[in-house]
């Protein structure tokens, strides 16, 4: 579609490319919030980067980055697809077809990667081929906009001052007539066109038309990329909440009164509870998915005799109980934070799971995510009579997007892995050896009990602090079990017991102090724990993987 001997500079042509890529990711988002958002082609291709990591280096991403891990990712691919776009434009250069062609191949990638995530559909490609057509035809668009026709400005009162200042040769005798004194062509001179151009002054650069098309582009990817925020719900979603805040039901089943003492009130100490905000994250999903309450349901099939298909409007007319749960996340190293402590409420799995009729050789519960994650849960730990919950509400607050809205499982004892499926929309009542979940396919542990552990928050590593006496204050935990005892020593000396603060069952941390006396120097400062059952950590140092990180917990500080 070039014409031959036009070339726009490099500039002009990346910028091209950027443009029409803005705009093809633009419309496929628009085209993903109405089809399914996992379809869009960032958010698949995305899915598919990290199903094709290994798992170690997913862990890698999860201890470096934490719950930043999936938008820098996001970020990334961006950013490559913005320089590959701005190639796109300088292979328009030659001819506009290697450009769109280069747009076709992108779509084509996206559209594959849609149609190999969890739950794809036959319309999960649209996204990636609309959005490539859209920037297939922008960038012709704009490459046409970029050249003029010279002959638009040899014509009109241009043709005539330029047949005006035709030199002619006179009697073909050599004499020469200055054009600029002479008030036109010789009446016997061979005639001739007003406009004669070839080759490259065939078509000129128009730099303003392209930076007027420029800005009408991305003006269009922006409103494309807010038309498909509208579109995916988000708003809808606040709104929701909202909306369940008012209609959520008294506890039928109330949590225990937090004791007074549960939060020593140190600076620097977590929180018993931890505020939703601050709540750590760590899930698949590459957008939280906006799901709305009145067109939720869960599916309970598999191993059972009668299926159960739930609403939400089910789910909050059933006895509804109250809990104060830690959760931890298998990845958390010694001394993390990925952990945290909440007020949940919800329904029972295991009363569910009853009315559904559990047959004898199931064993797992395989939990399915809104965006495709699976989860593996022991049937008999949910079924023990530990306040294993369907939550639909965190800390007095309908959950919130990030953290499961509307449903989500929680189940003390078990790493999230196996336990806190996010966004639940199905239960498959099978076995462990029938089923794979999500995380157990990358090597974790297939059941994932928590194991015991404490960690020091002050002082912190690295600090500062005075001589003599100093607090010393963190945080221990073995849920469903609960912490007995936490000790801490100074240099490799005699263990120290420390207080513990009070708590109001087992499936929460408990807090703890202790004070030491530091002569002027550094000093390493550990700390180990007992739980209910007698087991005391060891300082054993095991990594995360496969089943949960062991060893002592330390930091280094300096008195002085």
């Amino acid at each position: 579609m070039n014409r031959e001997g036009f070339r726009a500079p490099a500039w002009a042509a990346a910028l091209m490319g950027f443009v029409a890529g803005a705009v093809a990711l633009g419309v496929a988002q628009l085209v993903a919030a109405v089809v399914n958002q996992g379809a869009s082609p960032v958010v698949a291709v995305s899915g598919a980067v990290v199903d094709a990591t290994p798992a170690g280096l997913k862990e890698w991403g999860i201890q470096t980055f934490g719950s930043n891990d999936k938008p820098l990712l996001v970020t990334g691919i961006v950013v490559v697809l913005a320089f590959v776009a701005g190639g796109f434009g300088l292979l328009a250069r030659s001819r506009v077809a290697y450009g769109a062609a280069g747009l076709a191949v992108f779509g084509l990638v996206g559209a594959v990667a849609a149609l190999t995530r969890p739950e794809s559909g036959v319309l999960d490609v649209l996204p990636s081929l609309l959005g490539a057509g859209a920037g297939a035809w922008t960038l012709s668009r704009l490459v046409r906009r970029s050249r003029h026709d010279a002959g638009e400005f040899h014509s009109g009162g241009a043709a005539r001052e330029n047949v005006a200042a035709w030199t002619t040769v006179a009697d073909g005798a050599g004499d020469r007539e200055d054009s600029r004194t002479s008030p036109g062509p010789r009446a016997d001179a061979p005639a001739r066109p007003p406009v004669m151009l070839a080759g490259a002054a065939l078509h000129e650069f128009d730099r303003r038309r392209l930076l007027t098309g420029a800005v009408v582009g991305l003006g269009v990817a922006g409103a494309t990329g807010l038309g498909a925020r509208v579109l995916s719900g988000g708003t809808n979603v606040v709104q929701a909440r909202q909306d369940v805040m008012k209609a959520l039901p008294r506890p039928a089943v109330p949590a225990r009164p937090i004791p007074a003492g549960a939060d020593l009130r140190i600076p620097g100490l977590a929180p018993f509870v931890t505020p939703n905000a601050d709540f750590y994250r760590v899930d698949t999903a590459f957008v939280v998915p906006a799901i709305d309450p009145a067109t939720w349901t869960l599916k309970i099939h598999g191993l059972v005799d009668r299926p159960v298909e739930l609403t939400f409007a089910d789910l909050l007319k059933r006895p509804l109980v109250e809990t104060d749960t830690t959760l931890t996340c298998v990845s958390n190293d010694v001394g993390g934070h990925y952990i945290g402590n909440a007020r949940w409420l919800g329904a029972r799995l295991a009363d569910v799971l009853r009315e559904a009729g559990l047959r004898r050789d199931a064993d797992m519960l395989l939990s399915v995510s809104r965006d495709g994650w699976t989860c593996g849960t022991p049937v008999d730990v949910v079924m023990d009579g530990r306040d294993a919950l369907l939550a639909v509400a965190m800390n007095g607050q309908a959950l919130p997007a990030a953290h499961g809205f509307p449903v989500r499982q929680v189940v003390p004892g078990l790493y999230g892995y196996v336990s806190a499926t996010k966004w639940v929309t199905e239960i498959r009542v099978t076995r462990f050896d029938q089923d794979v979940a999500y995380w157990t396919g990358e090597g974790w542990a297939p059941k994932g009990p928590i194991k015991t552990q404490s960690r020091i928050d002050v002082p912190g590593e690295g600090d500062n602090v005075s001589v003599g006496p100093t607090t010393v204050a963190g945080v221990a935990w073995a849920q469903h079990k609960g912490i007995d005892a936490v000790e801490v020593r100074v240099d490799g000396g005699a263990w120290r017991e420390a207080k513990l603060a009070a708590v109001p069952g087992p499936d929460t941390w408990r807090q703890w102090s202790a004070e030491v006396d530091l002569a002027q120097g550094r000093h390493k400062i550990e700390v180990r724990a007992t739980d209910a059952t007698g087991y005391t950590q060891t300082p054993v140092e095991e990594p995360p993987a496969p089943d949960g990180a062991t060893g002592y917990h330390s930091i280094t500080v300096r008195a002085g």
